[in-house]
C-alpha cells in the first residue's frame, strides 16, 4: 500500500494549478486556434426545434488557458446566471469544454460536460478552410458537428449541429452569436 503525505489544497491553489498565463511555447502556434478566444464572451443564442420553432436567450461563455498551457477550457452558461427561466429546446446551459491539442494526429482533442443536463461529448476538432469543425457522435449514434465561423477578434458565429443516423441531411440545433466584452 502506498501512503502519500496529505497536503492541504485550497481552491486558491487548485486555480493556480489549473490556469496557465499562454500556451506553452512546444506547440504555441497550434494552440493558438481555440486560444484566440482566451476572455469573456457575451452571446445570443437561438435553439431551434425540429418543427421550426425558434427560442432566443443571452449567454455568456469564458475560454482560458489550463495545464500547463497545453489546453484551453471553457464555460458555457445560457441563459445568464440572471436567473432565467428554462430555455426551451436546448436546456439550460452551465458547462464546460476542455480542448487539448494532440500532435499524434495534429487536431484537438475536445470534451465537453454539462453534468445538469446530463449531456457529455466527445470530438476531435480541426481548421476546415477559415472555420474551426468539430466532430463526434452522440450516445445513441448520432452525428455531430460544432463549428466556429465568421472568426473574429471581437466576434465568432458557433453553430451546433445533429445528423441523425436514419436522416441524410444536418439539423441546426442551436446557433450562437457571440462578442467579446470590452475592458
Amino acid at each position: 500500500m502506498l501512503i502519500f503525505p496529505q497536503q492541504e489544497i485550497d481552491m486558491t491553489d487548485f486555480a493556480r494549478l489549473l490556469h496557465a498565463d499562454g500556451p506553452n511555447p512546444e506547440h504555441a502556434a497550434a494552440l493558438q486556434l481555440y486560444g484566440r478566444f482566451v476572455g469573456d464572451w457575451d452571446a445570443e443564442i437561438t435553439a431551434r426545434g425540429p418543427d421550426g420553432t425558434k427560442h432566443v436567450a443571452p449567454g455568456e461563455i469564458h475560454f482560458g488557458w489550463v495545464l500547463e498551457g497545453r489546453a484551453v477550457q471553457d464555460v458555457w452558461i445560457i441563459p445568464r446566471r440572471t436567473g432565467s427561466p428554462a430555455f426551451p429546446i436546448a436546456g439550460n446551459w452551465y458547462g464546460t469544454t476542455l480542448r487539448v491539442y494532440d500532435p499524434s494526429i495534429s487536431a484537438w482533442r475536445i470534451s465537453w460536460f454539462d453534468p445538469g443536463r446530463s449531456v457529455f461529448r466527445q470530438q476531435v476538432g480541426r481548421l476546415r478552410g477559415e472555420d474551426i469543425v468539430q466532430e463526434g457522435t452522440t450516445e445513441s449514434g448520432d452525428l455531430t458537428r460544432w463549428s466556429f465561423t465568421e472568426i473574429a477578434d471581437d466576434a465568432f458565429h458557433w453553430l451546433g449541429e445533429v445528423k441523425p443516423t436514419a436522416a441524410s441531411d444536418w439539423r441546426l440545433v442551436v446557433d450562437v452569436r457571440a462578442k467579446r466584452r470590452k475592458g
